[in-house]
């Protein structure tokens, strides 16, 4: 199992694509605080109910100096048929290989119905402006999670 991140951590480093294939690397907004929220997979209803908060809140929270990055195993063109279907504005990004959910301690033992599996671990990682771990929330719940997120960050 993948170690799970703790404030003052630097956060791993990534590239990975978008919905439309280009890539997007965690420097990019080097300067800029940055919520990264990993969620098992695009299309389902928890997964949609989260990334529609997320873009409901996003003119607020970029407002705060926040961007928003959610990544899933998904590849690029599932992301782009979510995106439309939702009509999402949050970026959405790509990992297939899990390479980044690993690094950021999001991919893991889960249990469900009592059965373990290995899966995506619903997480969010809130990246200070030099790339430090500033909170790094690990089981949240689709439902309530962004309005949790604005009030511990006192937006």
């Amino acid at each position: 199992m993948s170690e799970r991140l703790q404030p003052g951590d630097v956060a791993p480093a990534f590239t990975l694509p978008d919905a439309d294939g280009n890539e997007v690397s965690l420097s990019d907004h080097k300067g800029r605080k940055v919520i990264v929220y990993f969620y098992p997979a695009a299309l389902t209803p928890g997964c949609t109910k989260q990334a529609c908060d997320f873009t409901d809140n996003l003119d607020l929270l970029a407002d705060a100096g926040y961007d928003v990055l959610g990544i899933s195993p998904d590849k690029p063109e599932k992301l782009a048929k979510f995106r439309e279907k939702e009509s999402l504005k949050v970026t959405l990004l790509g990992d297939p290989d899990k390479t980044v959910l690993q690094a950021y301690g999001a991919f893991g033992e889960k249990m469900n119905y009592g059965k373990t599996y290995m899966g995506v671990i619903r997480s969010t990682i809130v990246v200070d402006e030099e790339g430090k771990v500033e909170r790094a929330l690990y089981n949240v719940r689709a439902t309530g999670h962004v309005a949790k997120i604005i009030k511990d960050l006192k937006i």
